[in-house]
């Protein structure tokens, strides 16, 4: 057993070599990973865990905390016992490390590879850099569009908007938008749908997340407490990870896409408000203020959908929150996302850059 666990924990740093030399062949990655063998990877597990009515992935997750933390209860007289460390530290560090270099193995042969895959901007000839005067007059084509199709829905500009789909059936909805965008994009094609309502929504309301993919299942999980006039897009944002994209800022813009390429208005209606939100934001980055001076070209409607969400975020503000954010920021900026949780707003470049050759 010993023999193992030193096996392990020297695969481990065998691993990390390996992964950061690997970084630097994005286009192998590209090839023989990310359309090769994890689309075959990938399609055999959602067809294993998407018939499933439950979300296996969470259950898993739960089963192994539930089993760990029962271990440090059982061994807590050693693990926190200076004595028993020093006796038997090796033992323990080993036990250690060779469970990290197990999970490190899994998630990247699993889906963690994609993180080093050519950039989606490099892939579709995007110019992703733009000035604040370019920002503002996008944000302001954005927000034409947006009222537009606010407009179709409600008759009266200040009311919001309220989805009117049960969740079951926005998962079925999703496929229509993908299957759309993919007739556009082949490398967008999303087949075996695995789209989960996450078993742990209230935990990951508190964490501060509308969803993930789960790594090991490849199952879509979401969190079906978030206001719904917004949940289509993230239902798209969880699936793009799944075709394998693995950076938030590209998964964002994905999610986008297929949103608005979707038929239904209340798609359309996700995709075009999740976008205006995040222009005005990083407006507001780049001068705080700036963006307030467009706040009356927008339907005061729509403005309320963006209250509702902020409304319900704050509702759920606590120190957990900021402990996982804090915790998933380092862990993008490890896997090859440099500006962490910042990245997610990053698809804003990619939306300015594809719309010089897509009017809007």
């Amino acid at each position: 057993m010993k023999k193992s666990k030193i096996i392990w924990s020297i695969f481990l740093v065998v691993q990390i070599i390996i992964l950061n030399i690997v970084s630097f062949f994005p286009e192998a990655i590209e090839k023989y990973y990310s359309n090769g063998f994890y689309l075959w990877l990938s399609k055999i597990s959602r067809t294993l865990f998407g018939g499933l009515p439950f979300s296996f992935g969470d259950i898993a997750y739960t089963v192994l905390i539930c089993f760990l933390m029962y271990r440090l209860y059982k061994r807590r007289a050693q693990l926190f016992s200076w004595a028993s460390w020093k006796m038997d530290w090796k033992s323990k560090t080993l036990s250690v490390l060779s469970f990290i270099s197990i999970f490190y193995f899994l998630f990247n042969c699993l889906w963690g590879l994609n993180y080093h895959r050519v950039p989606l901007y490099a892939k579709m000839k995007l110019d992703k850099d733009y000035t604040l005067e370019e920002l503002q007059a996008f944000t302001k084509q954005m927000i034409a569009k947006t009222n537009e199709i606010h407009s179709q829905i409600v008759k009266n500009d200040s009311l919001k908007v309220d989805n009117p789909y049960e969740i079951e059936k926005i998962y079925a909805l999703t496929q229509d938008g993908y299957d759309e965008l993919g007739k556009q994009y082949s490398y967008f094609q999303y087949q075996v749908p695995s789209i989960k309502k996450s078993l742990v929504s209230l935990p990951l309301t508190y964490m501060g997340f509308g969803g993930y993919l789960n790594p090991f299942t490849n199952e879509a999980q979401v969190n079906y407490k978030i206001p719904k006039y917004n949940f289509p897009t993230t239902v798209c944002h969880e699936m793009a990870h799944q075709i394998g994209y693995a950076s938030e800022s590209e998964a964002n813009f994905i999610g986008y896409l297929a949103s608005i390429n979707n038929p239904n208005i209340y798609f359309k209606y996700s995709g075009y408000s999740y976008a205006l939100k995040y222009c005005l934001g990083n407006i507001e980055k780049i001068e705080e203020g700036k963006s307030k001076e467009l706040l009356p070209l927008i339907h005061p409607g729509i403005l309320k959908n963006f209250q509702e969400s902020k409304d319900f975020w704050d509702s759920y503000q606590t120190p957990i929150d900021t402990f996982f954010h804090y915790f998933y920021d380092h862990f993008l900026k490890i896997n090859q996302q440099k500006d962490g949780l910042e990245s997610y707003s990053k698809f804003v470049g990619l939306m300015i850059g594809y719309y010089k050759n897509h009017p809007l």
